[in-house]
């Protein structure tokens, strides 16, 4: 007898809100992995380098809210029950990085993006739209956010205060994982993207940036 459970469409939809619900009030499911740089003492920061190192901290935490978003999109409309448990436990793991980002932000004082759910809203048609296109290209956009969150990523490593060791290792955990995924989605048959597609996630991806940098 087969107890594997399979979901109907209004019911991925229905997880899908409780999912977005979650990843917006804090409740995000995770792996339960160690907080890093939790041995770290916190650094001694100027008000400067506080603001800026929490503005840094609150563009991550709203790039976590957009993966979270992106797959949850992507799993209610995935046709294979492989690519939806990929997707599941993808944004599983990057629930760590959300939980990360946010206990970050409050030793540093600081807060989420306001427009979080500006951000979730967004990013979980465009998820959507790539799952309804095909299971190879909605990996390949997988595939492709990560190696622009890795980019990213490289920027903040070198753009924190020196000081602020406790960040730079949650980053650096954070980076070897969106690696870990792309190198998974590549495996399971991503297609490359057209470079006109490429080129508007990234400037969709600047526009973010820049506005969760203040905001």
């Amino acid at each position: 007898m087969n107890s594997q459970r399979y979901y109907s469409f209004l019911d991925r939809l229905c997880l899908g809100f409780d999912q977005a619900v979650r990843a917006l009030t804090d409740t995000v499911k995770t792996t339960g992995a160690d907080y890093p740089g939790k041995e770290l003492p916190e650094p001694s920061l100027s008000d400067n380098e506080r603001r800026h190192a929490a503005a840094l901290m609150r563009i991550n935490h709203a790039g976590e809210i957009c993966a979270q978003a992106l797959y949850h999109g992507q799993g209610v409309v995935s046709r294979s029950q492989e690519v939806q448990e990929k997707m599941h436990l993808a944004a599983t793991e990057e629930g760590d990085h959300l939980a990360w980002c946010k206990q970050r932000l409050d030793e540093l004082g600081s807060h989420p993006s306001y427009l979080n759910p500006v951000w979730y809203l967004g990013s979980f048609c465009i998820g959507m739209t790539a799952g309804m296109v095909g299971d190879k290209w909605s990996l390949g956009f997988v595939a492709e956010t990560e190696r622009q969150v890795i980019r990213h990523l490289e920027g903040h490593l070198n753009a924190l205060p020196s000081k602020d060791q406790r960040s730079y290792v949650i980053l650096q955990q954070m980076e070897a994982d969106e690696a870990r995924h792309r190198d998974e989605a590549v495996a399971l048959g991503a297609r490359d993207l057209p470079g006109p597609v490429r080129h508007i996630m990234a400037l969709t991806s600047k526009i973010m940036v820049k506005t969760a940098f203040w905001i």
